[in-house]
């Protein structure tokens, strides 16, 4: 009787530890859940196909819309991520090939360092590196200002996931004849392809909310722009704007453009999932 009871003592000690687990596990989602409840109920009254399809018009006008802050999001983002992506896994096939060269710690503690500046630092230092130079705010720069947050989050994720991979991967290729370079991008890479695009997802993630940057590159522009080299509009500007005013109207935007911008990096992450489901 004394040897059942203490293993009844131990299952209940047992049960109660994982009760906790489960408890605590869940407590973690409560924030994000009561943030995202929140936003909809703030958000969605002011979301229509106006909205999305117009420009920002004066107060009391009719047909106000965000249509330019989308369109330059989306080039901002194309920017950043035309010379961050292919930079970035170059660097982590570099911190994974050569790990023992001094070359390395310096370029990984540069990429650790660069992660941990504030974003407020990376557009003063890109305010003075391009807006100065050419004499105005453009897209260009902010491009350049948000590559810069990405890079470190590509680089490293790229080297942690090639870490993960076999290297009897890499030494059966080059057993085979398979040249160098083919093995690393084309087997290495490939095969650590979900994880080097989750962290691309990632970069895009922390970079899409982003507004400090932007304030000393992009700037806004109330109008349509297109030309990289001109001052473009992008959501976290115009939340930022909107949401700092006095009129009830602009901040009804900025909540709408709040949701927008989080349920597409929402959007964004459930299908790079799907995708390296596929893929696996």
């Amino acid at each position: 009787m004394k040897a059942g009871s203490e293993v009844s003592v131990r299952k209940a000690f047992d049960l109660c530890f994982v009760g906790l687990v489960y408890l605590f596990s869940s407590l973690i989602f409560l924030p994000l859940i009561a943030i995202f409840v929140y936003m909809v109920m703030k958000g969605l009254p002011a979301l229509s196909f106006d909205l999305l399809t117009h420009l920002p018009r004066p107060v009391g006008s009719e047909y106000s819309g965000i249509s330019n802050a989308i369109v330059g999001s989306l080039i901002l983002i194309a920017i950043a991520s035309l010379i961050a992506v292919p930079l970035g896994i170059l660097i982590g096939i570099h911190l994974y090939e050569y790990k023992q060269a001094r070359m390395t710690d310096i370029l990984r503690l540069c990429m650790d360092v660069l992660q941990g500046v504030p974003s407020i630092i990376v557009g003063i230092v890109v305010y003075v590196w391009v807006v100065l130079p050419l004499n105005s705010f453009s897209a260009l720069s902010g491009g350049i200002a948000l590559a810069l947050m990405m890079l470190p989050v590509i680089a490293r994720s790229t080297e942690e996931t090639m870490n993960l991979i076999l290297p009897t991967y890499k030494e059966a290729a080059l057993a085979l004849g398979v040249p160098y370079y083919t093995a690393v991008f084309k087997v290495v890479l490939r095969s650590a392809g979900s994880g080097v695009l989750t962290g691309i997802v990632l970069s895009v993630a922390r970079i899409a909310g982003e507004t400090a940057p932007l304030l000393f590159t992009a700037f806004g522009n109330q109008f349509m722009s297109y030309n990289v080299f001109k001052p473009i509009l992008a959501l976290p500007l115009l939340i930022f704007n909107y949401a700092t005013s006095p009129y009830e109207e602009w901040q009804a935007i900025a909540w709408g453009a709040a949701l927008l911008l989080i349920l597409f990096i929402f959007m964004l992450s459930i299908g790079v999932k799907l995708l390296s489901y596929e893929k696996k």
